[in-house]
């Protein structure tokens, strides 16, 4: 059976985290904030047993530069700063993770995407598939026969989807190799990228459940454009036939793509970045967390719980007994007989 490398996006977990958990306020002994990477500990353990995983990889953002930010200024221009303790708890996640023993790959001017991308092009060559961990939709069009998507929504791990190409058709209403064409033309407002004029996800649907890619479909509009007519309507299809839909579609399918030969430093025949993981460290790093969960434990390390000693048990101890109720109330008490009255 093929091993499976389990790729995980550190940013966009860690940012689930980071608002799911800060009604904890959680603080390491030494007062640093850590409620988020308290929350992404216990979700790497959920994510390694509910994929099976036999290796794992985790990428972050490059939280200095971006190579997209500098060639196409709109992206992502309309964000706020992140608040200062989820930059610091990004931070933190790096480090422990490095000391869980976890592959952590951060690439200069990259996003978590491109790792993610390099991950599921590299796992076929060394005979692994792949499950993508993330909350993102970008992922989508990494779907494929050897990968699968573990999105991450509210409610954890185990009430989270697993997408494979036929679940995400029956989702998204495109095939995976259609998706970031798909993405294009719809747009991402949460990235600043406006999508084609008149097109939303669900004309986008349509037109890709006719054609066989968007290019195809803006070729066949600028000659007769009878088959988009057919698909999307006169009006739409009029738009496909002009400069600007191409532009703005090229625009973003360019920002969209995700760099797929980012170095990973794995080498899963010789251990680098497999599983289990030692299991003193894993413990040392978990308690400064106050996380010693047995099911966390086992999954990263493969370490069942101990059975419990005889000095955690008092053999002496019974479960008290439940006074039984009176059968019927007592009778009320009757007065003493009046003497005078015989």
């Amino acid at each position: 059976m093929a091993p499976t490398l389990l790729a995980i996006d550190g940013n966009s977990v860690l940012h689930r985290c980071f608002h799911a958990s800060a009604r904890t306020g959680f603080r390491t002994a030494d007062g640093q904030a850590a409620w988020a990477v308290r929350g992404f500990l216990s979700m790497l353990g959920a994510a390694v047993d509910r994929a099976c995983a036999d290796a794992v990889v985790v990428g972050f953002d490059d939280p200095d530069v971006s190579h997209r930010r500098t060639r196409w200024p709109i992206y992502k221009a309309h964000r706020d700063p992140k608040p200062a303790t989820l930059d610091e708890q990004l931070e933190t996640a790096v480090h422990v993770l490095r000391d869980l023993g976890v592959v952590v790959v951060r690439p200069d001017g990259l996003e978590a995407d491109d790792v993610l991308a390099s991950a599921a092009a590299w796992a076929p060559s060394v005979g692994a598939c792949t499950v993508i961990a993330t909350s993102d939709r970008d992922s989508f069009g990494l779907i494929d026969d050897n990968t699968r998507m573990l999105r991450i929504l509210n409610g954890g791990v185990d009430a989270s989807p697993m997408l494979d190409p036929h679940r995400l058709t029956l989702v998204a209403g495109v095939r995976p190799e259609q998706y970031l064409d798909y993405a294009a033309l719809r747009g991402d407002a949460s990235d600043n990228l406006p999508g084609v004029r008149g097109f939303g996800p669900k004309t986008a649907a349509k037109l890709l459940a006719a054609f066989a890619t968007a290019e195809e479909a803006f070729t066949e509009a600028a000659t007769d454009g009878e088959r988009c007519r057919a698909a999307v309507g006169k009006a739409l299809a009029a738009t496909l036939a002009t400069s600007e839909a191409r532009a703005a579609f090229q625009l973003n399918r360019a920002v969209m793509t995700m760099h797929r030969d980012v170095p990973l430093g794995l080498d899963i025949p010789r251990g680098v970045g497999r599983l289990p993981l030692d299991l003193e460290q894993v413990r040392s790093v978990l308690a400064r967390f106050d996380l010693r969960t047995p099911s966390l434990v086992r999954a990263l390390t493969g370490a069942e719980p101990p059975e419990p000693r005889p000095v955690d048990v008092d053999t002496a101890w019974r479960p008290p007994r439940a006074r039984s109720a009176a059968r019927f109330p007592p009778l009320p008490k009757q007065p003493e007989p009046d003497p005078t009255l015989f």
